[in-house]
């Protein structure tokens, strides 16, 4: 089944003329799509301006403050395969609605928390909501693009994705200074309320609906053992810390890989028996897709976890504003937004070797932002730290961006749905995982001081980005990549 075949018609509401050219209908439901993964991807990082803030105003501690940035990853990660195998069979048009009513709701329910339990409760949920969101916009546009065009709608994808995580720090600066009707922490969860409404109102008339020929239930055995699994890998490394390390959050570590080779031996049974499971293991039987996954894992580790322990130095540390705090991070934004833009025509042409040189340029920022701590501590010109984020950032938008268009090309687009499920999920459990290890590496120096503790987050994320550079050499080079087929060769729908 061809792509043109899995995209059904324009709804009624859309002008005829659309129906002629394809082309711009689709460019005309990008932003719409696009509108889901900004404030996805806004809500992972506009909280961590707002930590300090919601950390007095909710009387929460270290560990609390983990939660909420951690938790919404967790039961983001834990959804997103299920998701991107629902939208191929409910459509990925309805399970996109549903996704942002969801989410929209799950802010409100943020906004108006009146307790760090509420709040950690709310962020969970807005979690769940997220998954639905995530591999579905990534499978629309696998099905709507194809060639040059989905290059060029993935660059839009990961600049929006950078716009979200490095801008949001800016936006939610701009809402703590303004205090618009005295909301404070909550004004940074609020915000979503109009954005989601007005995508509500747009989706039924500008995205089109698809699915996959081959409808299938949902795997809920497979779905329990990778909560339980992904679970018993986070929980213990949030908690145990603060806790001084009990026998259950040991006695946790030891079963994660039980339970996830568990669901991998469930996966395996699935595709003996004909049946469609979770996750498709014969995809990593590419080896730019497997690579690439476990490329986006270790950066997404450090992201999410970069972003907080940033915020956090920059603000209780060197005793910046919101506002000020989000104005450093626009230097992030600047260079990721300039890399990004680049980095899909660069990756189509090199290949591996555009991910290599942002994960250089990344671990170049975290060593000269590191250099910059240990000379000035939390004194000196707070523009003495420009250099690092400039290089941090530029690093990011290159290596997210190639990674993404090296996986997408790794498979055909039947696989759309699957392939951006999985891809999300590396990025989420990345996110999760790198904040339980980084947050407790933190937080866990700070009695020492906000410098020292940055030091050494910095010296954990360095050695993550090591990881990525040594990994990123398994990459097939660019021609072979190419042979596989993949997305980029799909006929356009």
């Amino acid at each position: 089944m061809t792509p043109s075949k899995t995209l059904s018609d324009p709804p009624t509401t859309v002008p005829r003329r659309h129906d002629t050219e394809p082309s711009a209908y689709h460019w005309a439901a990008l932003p719409v799509l696009l509108s889901g993964t900004f404030l996805v991807v806004l809500d992972f990082f506009i909280v961590n301006v707002a930590l300090p803030s919601t950390q007095t105003g909710l009387h929460a501690g270290a560990t609390a403050l983990e939660w909420v940035v951690a938790g919404y990853g967790l039961t983001f990660a834990v959804l997103l395969i299920a998701a991107g195998q629902l939208g191929d069979r409910w459509g990925r048009r309805r399970l996109f609605l549903l996704g942002i009513a969801l989410f929209t709701l799950a802010s409100a329910a943020c906004g108006a928390a009146p307790n760090v339990g509420a709040l950690v409760t709310a962020r969970l949920f807005q979690g769940a909501a997220a998954a639905l969101i995530t591999p579905i916009v990534l499978a629309i546009i696998g099905v709507m693009f194809s060639g040059k065009q989905r290059t060029r709608a993935i660059g839009a994808y990961a600049t929006t994705m950078g716009v979200a995580a490095a801008g949001g720090q800016l936006i939610g600066g701009v809402l703590l200074t303004a205090d618009v009707a005295g909301l404070g922490w909550r004004s940074v969860f609020l915000i979503n309320i109009p954005v989601g409404v007005a995508a509500l109102a747009l989706i039924p008339r500008l995205v089109p609906e698809s699915r996959s020929a081959h409808s299938t239930r949902l795997d809920v055995s497979g779905l329990v053992l990778a909560t339980a699994g992904l679970t018993a890998l986070i929980l213990p490394l949030l908690e145990g810390r603060q806790q001084g390390w009990p026998a259950w959050t040991w006695l946790s570590l030891a079963a994660a890989p039980f339970l996830i080779a568990a669901f991998v031996l469930r996966q395996r049974s699935m595709l003996a028996q004909a049946r469609t499971p979770l996750l498709d293991l014969r995809l990593f039987g590419s080896r730019a897709f497997s690579v690439g996954m476990l490329g986006q894992f270790l950066l997404f580790c450090g992201q999410a976890s970069y972003f907080v322990i940033l915020a956090l130095y920059l603000q209780q540390g060197r005793g910046l504003s919101a506002m000020d705090s989000g104005l450093m991070f626009t230097i992030v934004a600047v260079s990721y937004l300039y890399a990004s833009a680049k980095a899909a025509g660069l990756a189509a042409r090199f290949g591996r070797g555009v991910v290599i040189a942002g994960a250089v340029l990344l671990a170049g920022g975290h060593l000269a932002l590191l250099l910059t701590t240990r000379a000035v501590g939390i004194g000196g010109p707070v523009l003495a730290v420009s250099p690092g984020l400039l290089l941090a950032g530029a690093g990011m938008g290159l290596c997210i961006t190639a990674l993404t268009v090296i996986v997408l090309q790794s498979a055909n687009a039947e696989q759309a749905g699957a392939i951006s499920g999985t891809l999300s999920t590396a990025q989420q459990v990345g996110n999760a995982v790198g904040v339980a290890i980084i947050g407790p590496i933190f937080f866990g120096a700070l009695p020492a001081g906000y410098d020292h503790a940055f030091e050494l987050g910095l010296e954990g994320l360095v050695c993550m980005i090591g990881a990525l550079v040594v990994l990123t050499l398994a990459l097939p080079a660019r021609r072979a990549a190419s042979r596989e087929g993949g997305l980029s060769e799909a006929p356009s729908p």
